[in-house]
């Protein structure tokens, strides 16, 4: 058995498949398995690392101003397209896949679109409510087309009837137990905990936020856990100048939340963003949750995201335009005074999750065997 699998440009696109690559290694150790991804991306790193061999082709993205600068990289880009066909029929004929695997990121569309051409069966997994451009393209003629919300399915145009998969979810996060991971973190039951995280780069918009509603909220029965970011350099010295410390009996600010699954198995409520990863782990776990799509993703995907759970009432959603401490801080105080709803939401996010994602992944990647 050989399986190509295509993905790159950011975890999220690749963390999936190596969950899906790991779990073939792990039920048919004789598979060959090789990842084809772009040079110079985070999966140059992430897929050798992981343990498993790896093939860069030169492809870049098209940038969607039109600014000098990014003209001349888009004509870069046209540049590496007339070549990349090439590369990617040398790999494929070198590696002879059985199928070919794509998940999202422009790497995929290459890949993916010539190993249709050579007769390779191929399949494609889309983790956005709304579909990326490359999936939309791609979809027209992929043997099977697998998506993490069906809102994606309207959207596209497969040959076949796309098939709901759901996403993976890190197993840590699927074995954290709430009792366990409060006791480690020394919370008690009693106090609801509130988890606010804009990524491992942070959220402008939630860190300014949360630097008003942290003092605002010393006195009141809540627990915060806040992460801000790389990019949230500023909220330690904000928060200095409201006379607040990082750490107090009522919240812990850091840069970065390393026990993330505590955290997330600990909360009564998460203020996050709307990636398609970070949503699948809500569900996973049950939480009901403040949703703050990013307004600067492909599509505006993330607020789809994040719809798809509100239409279900398994999620709030602030657009960024509309989000001030005010509104959040309104919604913590009735998680104080109403916990019973938010246990409801964290109900109907459960009722969404597909916890047996990478099963189902894989199960239709053998199909095509």
């Amino acid at each position: 058995m050989r399986v190509v699998f295509a993905a790159g440009g950011t975890g999220g696109h690749i963390n999936p498949a190596l969950s899906v690559a790991g779990l073939l290694r792990q039920k048919y150790p004789d598979a060959k398995i090789l990842f084809i991804g772009a040079k110079d991306k985070m999966e140059t790193t992430l897929v050798p690392k992981a343990g498993f061999d790896f093939a860069a082709i030169e492809i870049s993205g098209f940038q969607r101003s039109f600014s000098p600068a990014n003209v001349i990289y888009n004509l870069g880009t046209l540049k590496k397209l007339l070549f990349v066909t090439g590369q990617c029929k040398k790999l494929l004929r070198d590696f002879q896949p059985d199928v070919v695997v794509g998940f999202g990121g422009y790497v995929s569309g290459p890949v993916v679109r010539t190993a249709h051409k050579l007769g390779i069966k191929t399949a494609i997994h889309e983790q956005n409510a709304f579909p990326g451009k490359t999936n939309i393209a791609l979809s027209k003629y992929a043997d099977v087309v697998m998506l993490t919300s069906m809102n994606a399915a309207p959207r596209m145009k497969p040959k076949h009837e796309p098939v709901l998969t759901g996403l993976p979810v890190r197993a840590e996060l699927m074995a954290a137990d709430r009792a366990a991971s409060r006791k480690r973190l020394g919370l008690p039951d009693d106090i609801p905990v509130v988890l606010a995280t804009g990524g491992s780069l942070g959220a402008e918009s939630i860190n300014r936020a949360m630097c008003e509603l942290l003092p605002a909220f010393q006195d009141k029965n809540v627990y915060f856990l806040h992460g801000y970011g790389q990019l949230g350099t500023f909220v330690p010295e904000v928060l200095k100048e409201k006379g607040v410390p990082l750490v107090t009996d009522k919240h812990r600010v850091s840069e970065y939340i390393y026990d993330m699954a505590d955290c997330m198995a600990a909360a009564d409520l998460v203020i996050s963003r709307a990636g398609a990863s970070s949503l699948a782990e809500i569900q996973a776990l049950g939480k009901a949750s403040v949703l703050i799509p990013s307004p600067y993703v492909a599509e505006n995907h993330q607020y789809h995201n994040a719809m798809a759970l509100a239409e279900k009432n398994a999620g709030l959603v602030i657009e960024q335009k509309d989000l001030n401490a005010g509104k959040l801080g309104a919604i913590v105080d009735e998680l104080i005074e109403n916990p019973a709803r938010f246990a409801e939401i964290g109900r109907n996010a459960r009722n969404m999750a597909v916890t047996d994602a990478k099963e189902r992944i894989l199960e239709q990647v053998l199909s095509l065997l």
